[in-house]
């Protein structure tokens, strides 16, 4: 009875330590920045760079060191992904962006080189995207009928034109991503206080100048939805998470990864598999 009260105890500990910050400086810009691009990212452009007609090494290239300036975690990437997949961008491309963005962002990178040594948080950058591109294309075999069908259905949509310039657009989509990098930065709380709510401000004023009637509205709508999508299922596996790590002694951890062999690098990717790491933890 003890063992499954310490366990439960440790499930909950995990939500409560998950949802007192995480949350707030990563998943809230990240469902903001996804909703937006489903508003106002045309299909065109996704499908331009990311779909079944660009070049694999286009397509692949860009998917894979999108996530560079991103300060993203394993789960702040997901509402990311989804926006730009239901957008049509294709299976592979995707699952490389949702692979390679959490690791190779150059937060994570500096503070792997500071930690580590410099040629480790090279070999973690290139070798994130390198897995990533390969993980990608393993999954666009394993799918490519679905995929054929799905990218199908999408491409034979009538083409949306936008109302809003790139040179906008890269604004906008600027200021959030600043958003993003500053709320998860080792700032102190003040500057990040002050940044943020200088950036949120820029916000509002590109919002109330340059949208249109009902592209506010259609913006929280489409965030809304995929918190309804992403929030459940990852509020699960926290809970599942802390669970675990709660029952788990540490001596098991260091006596299977004590040492440098293929068998500690195989048992240390199944334990890490079992945990839950922001980018910067």
């Amino acid at each position: 009875m003890q063992f499954i009260l310490t366990m439960l105890q440790g499930g909950v500990k995990e939500i409560i330590s998950y949802l007192s910050a995480h949350v707030i400086t990563c998943l809230v810009p990240a469902f903001f920045i996804a909703g937006a691009m489903a508003v106002l990212v045309t299909k065109g452009a996704v499908i331009k760079y990311f779909g079944s007609q660009a070049k694999r090494w286009v397509a692949y290239g860009v998917a894979s060191v999108s996530g560079m300036l991103l300060a993203v975690c394993s789960c702040t990437i997901l509402p990311l992904f989804a926006g730009i997949y239901h957008l049509g961008a294709g299976l592979g491309p995707a699952i490389t962006f949702l692979y390679s963005g959490p690791a190779i962002n150059i937060l994570a990178i500096a503070l792997t080189g500071a930690a580590i040594g410099w040629h480790m948080g090279l070999a973690r950058g290139i070798g994130a995207i390198l897995f990533s591109i390969i993980i990608g294309v393993i999954m666009s075999l394993l799918f490519r009928k679905d995929e054929q069908k799905r990218l199908g259905d999408i491409e034979s949509l009538p083409e949306e034109r936008s109302e809003k310039s790139g040179v906008f657009l890269v604004l906008f989509f600027g200021v959030m991503v600043a958003i993003l990098i500053i709320s998860t930065s080792k700032l102190a709380p003040w500057i990040k206080i002050a940044l943020d709510l200088s950036l949120i401000n820029s916000l509002a004023i590109m919002v109330h100048h340059y949208f249109v009637k009902g592209e506010f509205r259609s913006w929280m709508e489409e965030a809304w939805s995929l918190v309804k999508l992403v929030v459940p299922t990852l509020l699960v596996g926290v809970f599942l998470v802390g669970m675990v790590t709660a029952v788990l002694p540490p001596e098991w951890i260091s006596g299977y990864v004590g040492e440098n062999t293929l068998g500690a690098n195989f048992a240390a990717s199944l334990i890490g598999a079992l945990f839950y790491f922001s980018t910067l933890t």
